[in-house]
């Protein structure tokens, strides 16, 4: 009961976490300005990883994609393949998961099977997890980078250069589902211990009769077999072998040749 437990649960946390992972990778609010400096504004600008986005004051929000890959930083795709190669990865645990789940029966699938397949979607999960954890660390440190080099400008009387921007609510949700994902891919990678089938304590023992071999032999000599001279070894001296008579019949020893 145990072991489904954590199954189940394992695979309700990494659904979460990745549910977490796609709604953070389609929001909007990666990076938003910072208003520390003037908290009334007219203009407030927000930017995620697909488009940047305008609000005014009046309410009325315009937000304009990237039409292009090549004028974006090199760190910027990669934090989108990150997120990216996360979720499919994620769907695919869930997937197979689902069909490694104890409390779901298809065919005559066995608990060795349904213990692989567990452990693959625990080391999917964790993956997945990984991916989001470090895309949204890797764009965390970009703004952190970007922002000091802001506040410098800033000092030196350069205020209208570029705008400050800090952390949006989109990296929180992403850090949150990475974790989510990591969790739920330990407890699945634990529940796989528990669906390995015991090993048997007796094993079966094989033993092989060395026999030895039997040679045939055609004509009027009679079978004969590697027992022979074990069994004259046991015979005393007067059952030597009698020599043949005359007619070519042998000769048998009567009881009063041992008198």
């Amino acid at each position: 009961m145990s072991t489904t437990i954590c199954q189940v649960m394992g695979f309700i946390v990494s659904s979460l976490g990745v549910a977490g992972c796609i709604v953070s990778t389609a929001m909007d609010m990666w990076s938003t300005q910072d208003l520390y400096d003037n908290p009334v504004t007219a203009v407030f600008q927000y930017q995620g990883l697909w488009r940047s986005c305008v609000r005014q004051s009046s309410g009325f929000t315009e937000c304009r994609p990237y039409f292009t890959i090549l004028g974006l930083p090199a760190m910027f795709q990669a934090v989108r393949a990150l997120m990216i190669v996360g979720i499919v990865l994620g769907i695919l645990g869930l997937l197979v998961c689902i069909f490694a789940l104890k409390c779901i029966r298809i065919g005559n699938m066995e608990d060795s099977a349904k213990a692989n397949m567990t452990l693959t979607s625990g080391i999917m999960f964790i993956v997945a997890g990984l991916c989001a954890i470090t895309g949204v660390s890797v764009f965390a440190n970009m703004l952190v980078t970007n922002f000091w080099m802001s506040t410098a400008n800033m000092y030196q009387g350069m205020q209208n250069v570029q705008n400050r921007y800090t952390f949006g609510s989109a990296l929180f949700v992403g850090w949150v589902a990475g974790g989510l994902a990591l969790v739920g891919g330990i407890m699945m990678c634990l529940a796989c211990r528990g669906l390995i089938p015991e090993e048997s304590r007796y094993k079966a023992v094989s033993y092989n009769a060395s026999g030895r071999n039997i040679s045939y032999r055609t004509g009027p000599y009679k079978v004969g077999s590697g027992y022979e001279p074990e069994t004259k070894a046991r015979k005393g001296a007067g059952y030597e072998e009698a020599a043949r008579s005359e007619d070519g019949r042998r000769s048998y020893p009567s009881k009063y040749d041992y008198v």
